[in-house]
């Protein structure tokens, strides 16, 4: 049962790491500003129960689908790193994105499966953390890293629900500046993620 504990834990600080719900919540802010509340709770719920879903898919069937499929993680770290460069990139040179002016229907639609469940939630840092902790893995530490991943994505909700109240402290002059602020470090991580993914491709 300890053994258990410490997994259980250690998966926990992974997940956490990666997917920062506080980190995670200026994105939120950015791409569903000047919406109302219920629309927002609505977003994060089919963001964070989506990015749930595909991580949990890799979790359970992660390496038959790379075989399957023939996917690398080199590949996945490249492409994953140039989702995530694009999405800082339209936080950073637009007043109002170009996902912003969607309609209601497309904008609830869209940025909940992606940019913000994919890649943000369930991007290729997450994945690629929940399949090294499937590696060698029973079924209970299966349960365990599951378990712990919900957790995480329930925080993200959690986050993402209270950032009205994030808007009301900060005020929106603020917010508008820490948005272009994360544009710019998710810019960076992607390219990041895109020098990892080369470094993997042609130097190990």
């Amino acid at each position: 049962m300890e053994n258990w504990g410490l997994f259980a834990v250690a998966v926990f600080t992974g997940f956490i790491a990666i997917n920062n719900p506080l980190g995670n919540m200026p994105v939120f802010l950015g791409l569903t500003r000047h919406r109302d509340k219920a629309t927002k709770r609505q977003i994060s719920k089919k963001a964070t129960f989506t990015a749930f879903t595909i991580v949990a898919g890799f979790i359970i069937l992660g390496k038959y689908i790379f075989d399957f499929f023939g996917l690398t993680i080199p590949a996945f770290k490249i492409t994953g790193g140039i989702l995530v460069f694009f999405v800082g990139f339209e936080m950073i040179r637009a007043q109002q994105s170009s996902i912003d002016n969607q309609t209601e229907v497309n904008f609830n639609e869209g940025i909940s499966v992606s940019p913000l469940a994919i890649p943000i939630l369930a991007g290729p840092g997450t994945i690629v953390t929940a399949m090294n902790f499937t590696t060698n893995a029973d079924y209970l530490q299966l349960i365990i890293i599951l378990i712990m991943f919900a957790i995480v994505m329930w925080l993200n909700h959690l986050a993402f629900i209270s950032s009205d109240y994030m808007v009301r402290l900060i005020g929106e002059n603020k917010i508008v500046v820490i948005e272009k602020i994360m544009g710019l470090i998710i810019a960076i991580i992607g390219t990041n993620m895109l020098i990892q993914g080369i470094h993997i491709a042609f130097l190990e």
